[in-house]
């Protein structure tokens, strides 16, 4: 191991297995150990590249002036933070090289107070999250999705009323269920008129709000339709606090992300799908635009044992118009994204190989109550 290590915090390692330093140079991705004062203890071979630094020129410099971030005001979000925090699609000057965009995640190392991992992925991996800095794809979709507006409402007073008249003639029998179409009507018509402004930048109303009536009444809409043979399972934190949410939007990202996870199920034996929540401490994202970071402790995960999603749309996942499935439009994943984050929040695609299961994970702000 190389001198320039002896300060690193001392980690464990099996008697047999590679040493730090060996370790630190097999790492795919540019990685920096930072001491709490913001010097560098250490770089990797891909660190040297990225920065186009000699290892010996990095290590010792003040990490806020070797990466430095284009955006004013986002050097104490970042450098001065004891948070892991995840910086997608930055613009920072890295090194002796040009201004360049990448992903940064900074995460402290346990029992080890100040010193944190930096890495730096050059190749941006937001796509593959849904947090983007441009939302044009979505936009163009549902530009796209408004012309359609028009003809769709008119039929939907006409559903409405005929709820409205079968409840009266049955004498209030089916009242639950004539009350859930007339919902979802009025849900929809609301739906269709944000989609005939999702080329503007107006933004969506959001309010501290409980998510969990408005994932019951999403399981419910899943289950007595396109969902009414599978099992849905759901784990709830029963602590989490209220989340900055608009409820409409809010119910459609989760009836959409049910209804895909529905039809990835469709060949599965014993097909279930699992919709769990937490609160995760420490989690956070670069905003952009100097605005710094924003804290999205509210996690709602829906998780599916289908086969997952087909290896060559995955960089493209939330893109519009992009689908594994036969008869699939492509729309429902690029509304989700849009949705999300309009409300402040991102939402990411993960395979569990060795579980067979996979996971949408949305991370939203807390909100007051």
């Amino acid at each position: 191991m190389s001198g320039a290590l002896t300060s690193v915090p001392p980690l464990r390692m099996q008697q047999d297995g590679p040493s730090l330093g060996e370790q630190m140079t097999a790492l795919p991705v540019a990685t920096l150990i930072v001491k709490p004062d913001n010097s560098i203890a250490d770089a990797n071979v891909r660190a040297e590249t990225l920065l186009n630094m000699a290892r010996s020129a990095i290590i010792g410099s003040d990490v806020a002036r070797t990466i430095r971030i284009a955006e004013a005001g986002a050097r104490f979000d970042i450098w001065h933070n004891n948070k892991p925090i995840a910086a997608y699609d930055i613009k920072v000057h890295a090194g002796r090289t040009a201004e360049m965009e990448v992903d940064l995640m900074i995460a402290p190392i346990v029992d080890h107070d100040g010193w944190r991992v930096v890495s730096l992925h050059a190749q941006s991996q937001a796509r593959k999250i849904g947090h983007r800095g441009s939302a044009g794809g979505a936009r163009s979709a549902m530009g796209a999705a408004a012309i359609l507006a028009h003809e769709i409402k008119n039929p939907l007073s006409g559903i409405r009323g005929a709820a409205q008249l079968l409840e009266s003639s049955q004498g209030g029998r089916d009242a639950a269920l004539t009350q859930l179409i007339c919902n979802e009507v009025d849900r929809i018509a609301a739906l269709i008129d944000r989609m005939q402004d999702f080329t503007t930048d107006r933004t969506l109303e959001c309010r501290p709000g409980n998510i969990y009536p408005l994932i019951d009444r999403a399981a419910g809409i899943a289950a007595a339709g396109f969902a009414k043979n599978i099992k849905i399972i759901k784990h709830y934190d029963p602590s989490l606090p209220f989340s900055n949410i608009n409820d409409d939007a809010l119910v459609q990202v989760m009836i959409n992300l049910l209804k895909n996870a529905a039809e990835a199920l469709d060949n599965t034996d014993k097909p279930r799908i699992r919709v769990e929540t937490a609160f995760r401490h420490g989690v956070s994202v670069v905003v952009g635009d100097g605005k710094g970071s924003a804290v999205l402790p509210i996690e709602i995960l829906v998780i599916d044992n289908g086969p997952g999603v087909p290896e060559h749309i995955l960089d493209h996942l939330f893109n519009p118009f992009i689908t594994g499935k036969r008869d699939g439009q492509g729309l429902g994943l690029a509304l989700v994204d849009k949705l999300v984050r309009d409300m402040s929040g991102f939402v990411q695609y993960s395979r569990d190989v060795e579980a067979g299961e996979s996971t949408f994970r949305i991370l939203l702000p807390m909100g007051m109550a």
